[in-house]
């Protein structure tokens, strides 16, 4: 299978292309830069060179595949107050591939997120469903329009294409990360006390990005149309339990951050660090025969990498 995949030099997406080479399959990959044509090249990988701005690009990469894995998202104007810009990129991108695929029964998978489905719950496939009426509505509300995003994917069934959400937890770990599990790292460093909020007893999901590199390949090859999927290996890790294993690492205490104080402590990741959001993924285990084998988040963080001087 020919595949045009977005975002294939970033961190999901340079485990996805290996894995899909190491499948058989082709892989076509979006490069921005220098760096990722390179990257990319390197990997066995065929270079597209574009952004997901170039509209044009994007559909006639379509047409000429067999499918289309959609990782790209611009995280760094989302994160800098611009995420209704790049929830907007998001969602013209994924209407070009939805009316390049019409009709063709080939497979289109896109990114999104468990953090925040089901707060205090244990978050299903089936949660964050919605009926075409109510994924409009949500089209005008901030952060929430990247879960609209999904919907409209998973509505382009309907049209003839294959489409599959694959929904990822906070934290997708392994060696090279520099996400959210970086960050907390390196907050612990400067502020010499690894800190949690509140209790800690607030949950995160997690998953090894190489388990979560398998299941786009396996939703690729088989999912079925307008599946929602979740990249799920830890249901629920406590805040806390991540905080004693950083604090362990570095030689540093462990406290408790009052609520008010999160801000101040944590800068923006206080308002993800707090949610106690964990998710299953029974359903995906079982439609698509997904069995997460690499090391869960506290196994990973204990093998050190995160404490080396270059994930700081």
């Amino acid at each position: 299978m020919r595949v045009f995949i977005t975002g294939a030099s970033g961190w999901i997406g340079s485990a996805v292309v290996p894995e899909l080479i190491g499948a058989g399959h082709q892989v076509v990959g979006l490069a921005r830069s220098d760096a990722a044509a390179a990257a990319l090249t390197e990997a066995g990988a065929e270079v597209r060179r574009g952004t997901l701005d170039d509209l044009d690009t994007l559909r006639t990469a379509a047409v000429e595949s067999d499918g289309v894995i959609h990782l790209a998202f611009k995280h760094d104007i989302a994160f800098s107050g611009g995420f209704d810009a790049a929830a907007a990129a998001d969602r013209r991108a994924i209407d070009t591939f939805g009316e390049a695929l019409a009709g063709s029964d080939r497979p289109f998978l896109i990114a999104s997120g468990t953090l925040g489905l089901a707060p205090g719950q244990i978050a299903t496939e089936q949660d964050g469903q919605a009926s075409a009426s109510v994924a409009a509505s949500l089209a005008s509300s901030g952060p929430v329009k990247r879960l609209a995003n999904a919907h409209a994917t998973a509505a382009l069934a309907d049209r003839g294409v294959r489409s599959s959400v694959v929904r990822l937890p906070p934290t997708v770990h392994g060696d090279g990360d520099h996400g959210f599990m970086a960050t907390l790292v390196a907050i612990a460093r400067e502020k010499g006390v690894s800190g949690y909020i509140g209790d800690g007893a607030n949950r995160w999901p997690a998953v090894h990005r190489s388990d979560a590199a398998h299941l786009f390949r396996l939703a690729l090859e088989s999912a079925p149309a307008g599946s929602t999927l979740h990249a799920i290996a830890d249901e629920g890790v406590p805040i806390r339990a991540v905080a004693d294993v950083i604090g362990r690492h570095l030689g540093l205490p462990v406290a408790s951050v009052h609520p008010d104080d999160a801000a101040a402590h944590f800068a923006w990741l206080a308002g993800f660090l707090g949610i106690d959001s964990a998710a299953s993924s029974a359903y995906t285990r079982d439609l698509l025969e997904w069995q997460p084998t690499h090391p869960g988040l506290i196994d990973d963080l204990d093998k050190g990498h995160y404490f080396a001087t270059s994930s700081a």
